[in-house]
């Protein structure tokens, strides 16, 4: 599985050294391919590198025991060995899901849609909770977030808003967040003290790319370049 991941090694040391070229950096075009090619392999020369250190570790620890007499210095090499060998298994599962098939989506904005579902004010209150969630989050990530439409209620809840979270890998990191949530809780306006259960819906879309429409009028058709298709009218 890992037989490639040498020469993945070699093409991202190649092109840190194409990027350094007086060359590549005056024509912005090929600067900005070549820094999205190195930004897409990072992940996985960084995993690659960490698991070549940690086999390594082992086989050190290995050699140390052959030759150690000392029992609590061998007790020190087994606790190591043993940290590497769980660290050699925590990389090839990263490295497995790192060398999947791209979703050609991953590298897009999102366009995030949070809904109160039952619960009344309640469940606005926990979609104003979840929509601040997002935003912390993509402030961390440095991301940036842009509020499209929101239909707000006099607490502080939200019975709707849709907003955009523009940045590297948003798309990627988001995918999965779509769905039902549900919380259960008393809430601050619950004098009797029972649980409510509350949901919210989460939509998850990436980001549509521009295209261009052209109109025939002579013959009555509507060309959309992108994706190519004609439609009637």
């Amino acid at each position: 599985m890992f037989e490639n991941l040498e020469d993945i090694l070699i093409k991202y040391e190649d092109l840190n050294a194409e990027l350094a070229s007086p060359d590549v950096t005056s024509d912005q075009n090929r600067f900005r391919k070549l820094m999205k090619e190195q930004s897409d392999l990072t992940p996985l020369v960084e995993a690659y590198t960490q698991y070549k250190k940690a086999n390594q570790d082992i086989a050190d620890s290995l050699e140390m025991l052959d030759e150690e007499n000392d029992e609590e210095m061998r007790d020190m090499l087994k606790e190591e060995l043993s940290s590497a060998k769980a660290k050699v298994a925590e990389l090839e599962e990263k490295i497995k899901i790192l060398l999947l098939p791209k979703d050609p989506n991953d590298d897009k904005n999102v366009i995030v849609e949070i809904r109160a579902g039952a619960g009344g004010d309640e469940a606005a209150l926990f979609a104003a909770e979840i929509y601040r969630m997002y935003v912390r989050y993509a402030e961390r990530q440095r991301w940036r977030v842009e509020t499209m439409d929101v239909e707000e209620i006099g607490i502080g809840g939200m019975k709707y808003v849709s907003f955009m979270i523009s940045g590297q890998g948003a798309y990627s990191r988001l995918k999965y967040e779509s769905g039902v949530h549900r919380v259960q809780r008393v809430p601050e306006t619950e004098s009797g003290g029972r649980i409510h259960t509350s949901t919210i819906t989460v939509a998850i879309m990436p980001e549509v790319e521009d295209f261009d429409v052209q109109i025939d009028m002579n013959l009555s058709l509507i060309h959309i370049s992108e994706p190519t298709r004609l439609l009637s009218i």
